[in-house]
């Protein structure tokens, strides 16, 4: 998919708006760059407290990129929308639900092989599998820990964010957002199941990583890179200050398998997911961009989905979207960025 296309090209009624930001096309002759690893494009505030098909469009927690180049994007009000790749416009629709029909809190997304989609919530925590017009077709095991207590450790809105799979599509990943109860604080599990058989077979528990995010920041976000290692967002808000957005390039795989520890405690031996910053996204130039709210840049906003959409050479191109929370005081805003790994 072509995402400096996909994010110049906007419908006319998109445009009214807000389209591509008009001030980012102005400034181009401003510095792009977030970091060294690091560049915004642009960004797109055109699905900002927008409606389709009597669907409120916005709450976006994950993105990812279907067999066809377009997007898919899940909201966690129970929403799977499909994105035209050239417009960002929603093309379709799907109400998501539990087994018993109840809404889900749905924040990791990835399209498989086959078309189906893999989707976590994380109220229970749960990964589901989901076909194109929402049937539940599978459900993945989930070790007793990182359930919600008192079923398990894991605290309220705080497990299943980010999804993805490993290249090969073999192994799938879900990071939880915040630590458990008894875990050392900032210290985050990462959560796997291995495929049993080709695409479209049933996941078993596979290998679970320990990851240390920063003081005061969780994760809602992680997406494997063609080798193997991952991009993982950290994400935090500080009321009156606004919010902390920042990419990391993470490596799991000398990481110690914490599957078996009931208690991670900064034991001696247990090896954490190593990681590298790449750009705190507060170093971004704005380009342009207006905050409803304060935020130590005003491009900033709760940034929650990310998905890797093309690889040119070692830069790869990303796409983030955040969540408004359907909230007057925050945006649905796109970031079209590219990252050398």
């Amino acid at each position: 998919m072509r995402l400096r296309t996909v994010l110049a090209t906007v419908t006319a009624s998109l445009a009214a708006a807000t389209c591509l930001s008009a001030a980012g096309t102005a400034n181009a002759v401003q510095s792009h760059t977030c970091s060294p690893s690091v560049s915004i494009d642009r960004f797109s505030d055109a699905l900002d407290k927008t409606a389709y098909e009597g669907t409120f469009v916005g709450n976006f927690s994950a993105l990812a990129v279907d067999r066809d180049g377009s997007l898919a994007a899940v909201s966690d009000r129970s929403a799977l929308f499909g994105l035209d790749r050239e417009t960002l416009a929603p093309r379709a629709v799907v109400p998501l639900a539990d087994e018993n029909g109840a809404a889900l809190d749905s924040e990791g997304l990835v399209v498989d092989r086959d078309g189906t989609r893999l989707i976590t919530s994380e109220t229970e925590p749960s990964v589901r599998r989901y076909s194109r017009d929402g049937r539940i077709l599978d459900r993945l095991p989930v070790p007793d820990a990182l359930r919600v207590a008192p079923a398990g450790r894991a605290v309220s809105n705080g497990t299943f964010e980010g999804l993805t799979l490993l290249p090969g599509r073999r192994t799938l990943l879900a990071s939880m957002e915040y630590a458990l109860n008894g875990d050392s604080a900032g210290i985050v599990r990462f959560q796997t199941w291995q495929r049993t058989r080709t695409a479209g077979g049933p996941f078993a528990l596979g290998r679970q990583y320990a990851y240390r995010a920063d003081t005061g920041l969780g994760v809602p976000e992680v997406q494997a890179t063609p080798d193997g290692r991952l991009l993982v967002l950290e994400r935090g808000f500080t009321s009156g200050v606004g919010n902390t957005v920042r990419l990391y390039l993470a490596d799991p795989r000398r990481a110690t398998d914490t599957s078996g520890i009931e208690k991670l405690t900064g034991q001696d031996g247990v090896r954490l997911i190593k990681k590298t910053l790449l750009a705190d996204i507060a170093a971004c130039p704005s380009l342009g961009a207006t905050a409803k709210q304060p935020q130590p840049n005003p491009l900033l906003d709760n940034i929650e989905g990310m998905a890797i959409t093309g690889r040119t050479g070692d830069h790869l191109r990303v796409l983030l979207v955040s969540d408004d929370n359907q909230n007057a005081v925050q945006t649905t805003r796109f970031y079209s960025l590219r990252v050398r790994i």
